[in-house]
């Protein structure tokens, strides 16, 4: 199959079955391919499509993103999880409105120096947004090209990934870009899937794990590897009046920039603790174990709820770092999962 026969077969396919009711396929500009371009990074579609409408709705264009807080960038984050995508949006946002007149780069080489902006990102915004040639590589294109290819190796290794890069710029057209890359995403997304639909596919005739059976065979899996486990207990103190402590982690690493509960490695740091805020300990019950995984451990945590009442009752503590939080007076605050779904089962 030559490189036109492949882009005309996965053209006259996505014509006729790709889709075309997404909302990031509506009125579609730099800010909204970029958008949901990053949410889709390492989250499925259907989980996706809510999030991204909510998101556009408070925020949307790269202006009204910039002038908003980033707690309440990270608050309509909340649930989609790695959330240096947020704080990657916020900055992108920033420079775009401050720097560049409000307006995204159409070349690859300054898209990808824009805070989060990856070459196959940059691929999407270039192609989609702005009908330029632009290759793209998200985990669904590398599927269907592992195995048109057989190319060996898990994808996040070097070598498969930088064939699968090769291939992927030697098969983007200088036509009709926005579709074949819309078609390329589709194809991987409804055709090229874990279980393949090989009897759908435009692709049968020049693939090489279809023609050999080997579909299963790529891409390549990712190394397994043990997670380790980390364990901490979650203090949930609080007020009568004023609701539960949070604090305000750094801006980096683990639920970077969001408020979460106090945590400690072992009960006998709670005194300690409590008596730093200025707090005197009432009393205390303790919740079901829970676990959080991340890409590489496991959090156990053990929520404590604990009551007290002491001279620091005020809503801002230490250097904005600290706060009261009333979930039946809530505010635009990001947190993670296990923050809100304590908050929301002691809520109710």
């Amino acid at each position: 199959m030559t490189t036109q026969e492949f882009q005309n077969a996965v053209l006259r396919w996505f014509y006729v079955s790709g889709r075309d009711n997404l909302p990031w396929q509506k009125n579609i500009s730099a800010y909204s391919v970029w958008i949901s371009e990053i949410m889709l990074q390492q989250t499925r579609v259907s989980t996706v499509i809510p999030y991204f409408e909510s998101f556009v709705r408070r925020f949307p264009d790269v202006s009204e993103l910039s002038n908003a807080s980033i707690d309440e960038v990270l608050h309509y984050w909340t649930g989609l999880g790695y959330y240096a995508r947020a704080r990657n949006l916020h900055r992108t946002a920033l420079i775009v409105a401050n720097q560049l007149g409000g307006c995204f780069p159409s070349e690859i080489e300054t898209l990808t120096k824009l805070p989060g902006i990856g070459r196959s990102t940059a691929g999407a915004i270039r192609s989609i947004a702005f009908k330029k040639p632009g290759a793209i590589l998200d985990g669904n294109v590398k599927r269907v090209l592992a195995r048109f290819a057989a190319i060996e190796g898990w994808p996040g290794h070097t070598r498969p990934l930088k064939n699968l890069w090769s291939i992927s710029e030697e098969l983007t057209p200088t036509q009709n870009t926005d579709s074949f890359s819309q078609a390329m995403m589709d194809l991987g997304a409804t055709v090229c899937i874990s279980q393949p639909k090989c009897h759908l596919c435009p692709l049968t005739r020049g693939c090489k794990a279809f023609s050999s059976g080997t579909q299963q065979k790529y891409p390549g899996k990712k190394p397994k590897k043990r997670l380790p486990v980390k364990k901490t207990y979650f203090l949930m103190i609080h007020n009568e009046k004023l609701g539960y402590l949070l604090r305000k982690n750094k801006s980096h690493g683990i639920w970077g920039g969001l408020w979460v509960f106090p945590q400690i490695s072992k009960m006998e740091e709670l005194d300690l603790i409590l008596r730093d805020l200025g707090l005197k300990f009432i009393k205390s019950r303790t919740l079901a174990l829970s676990r959080h995984t991340f890409s590489h451990y496991h959090l156990d945590y053990l929520p404590v709820l604990i009551n007290a009442t002491g001279l620091k009752e005020k809503t801002i503590l230490k250097e904005c770092k600290e706060r009261w939080y009333n979930p039946k007076s809530p505010v635009l605050l990001g947190m993670p999962a296990p923050v809100v779904s304590l908050l929301e089962q002691l809520n109710n």
